[in-house]
């Protein structure tokens, strides 16, 4: 073969709907690596596909909400499959983007796809963890059973950490959301390649939506949306945090404020799945065939 061969640079583009579209502002950035070498453009996204995330996370809550706690386990499972066969790729864009060596990025690209396994194992149990039966006075059951909370607009890590990444997109989806992910402003590529994992997975189209750009664009009118139901704001420095809590606060978002500098390598516990749960609790006459129970 020719050693004169150029090379085929990636399009990197956004993951919105299932569909890979460019930002509709047509405008891009540069991203660079820890020494300043150009990686890739990386499309620059506008309120407007802000907004049309939202449309596309919105019309895949129902089915996605609706799916059994079993099947949206094997999609995750499924998550990590392929990815796992895409390791090689993801080690060399973790490490540029992280200024890590080959060997410590293959070690976080590792405990990513093993993020995705343990939520894949959690979404058929978190609802006996925090659902159950409640004892009440009166000839009753009373049942409580978590439900997902609906559209959640989730900023990524802005450390580029994959891990981290990965650790704030999974409990999300575990739980039957639907999310639009803002990826790291400095290191959106893993993110990007991220959604290409994504829609071949057997994952539903617009349950995952991953925008790139300047965070405080995006995020902004995602905070005010009427159709998002919860923000978190792990990603966000804290002046801009509150600037979005105020916005989530005109309808009442369920707001999560984020771990600062977490150690995403820790045990992720369980609050990262509770955090995006609604609980509804069911009463139910004891003895009395044919009356319907009432729920609030």
């Amino acid at each position: 073969m020719s050693d004169n061969r150029l090379s085929v640079f990636k399009t990197y583009k956004l993951y919105v709907g299932g569909k890979f579209p460019r930002s509709e502002s047509g405008r891009v950035y540069e991203v660079t690596d820890s020494k300043g070498k150009w990686l890739a453009n990386a499309p620059r996204s506008s309120r407007k596909d802000a907004r049309d995330a939202v449309v596309a996370a919105r019309k895949a809550f129902g089915g996605w909400s609706g799916a059994t706690a079993y099947n949206r386990g094997q999609v995750l499972y499924r998550v990590a499959e392929m990815l796992e066969g895409r390791k090689d790729q993801f080690v060399r864009e973790v490490a540029d983007a992280e200024g890590l060596s080959k060997s410590k990025a293959a070690a976080l690209v590792d405990a990513a796809i093993d993020r995705w396994v343990w939520y894949a194992g959690w979404t058929d149990k978190i609802g006996q963890v925090v659902g159950g039966a409640n004892p009440v006075a009166g000839p009753f059951f009373n049942l409580s059973t978590p439900e997902p909370t609906g559209v959640v607009a989730v900023l990524a890590p802005q450390e580029s950490s994959f891990l981290g990444l990965v650790s704030v997109i999974a409990p999300v989806i575990a739980t039957g959301n639907t999310a639009v992910v803002i990826a790291s402003a400095d290191a959106p590529l893993p993110a990007l390649s991220l959604g290409e994992v994504l829609a071949t997975s057997d994952l539903p189209g617009g349950v995952v939506n991953i925008l790139s750009g300047r965070t405080a664009e995006i995020a902004a009118p995602l905070a005010s949306h009427q159709d998002v139901n919860a923000i978190d704001l792990t990603g966000a420095d804290a002046a801009l945090a509150k600037e979005l809590e105020i916005a989530a606060a005109d309808n009442l978002k369920r707001v999560h404020r984020g771990d600062g500098a977490s150690d995403w390598s820790a045990d992720p516990g369980t609050n990262r799945l509770t955090a995006f749960l609604e609980t509804k609790t069911v009463w139910h006459p004891t003895g009395a065939l044919g009356v319907s129970g009432s729920s609030y």
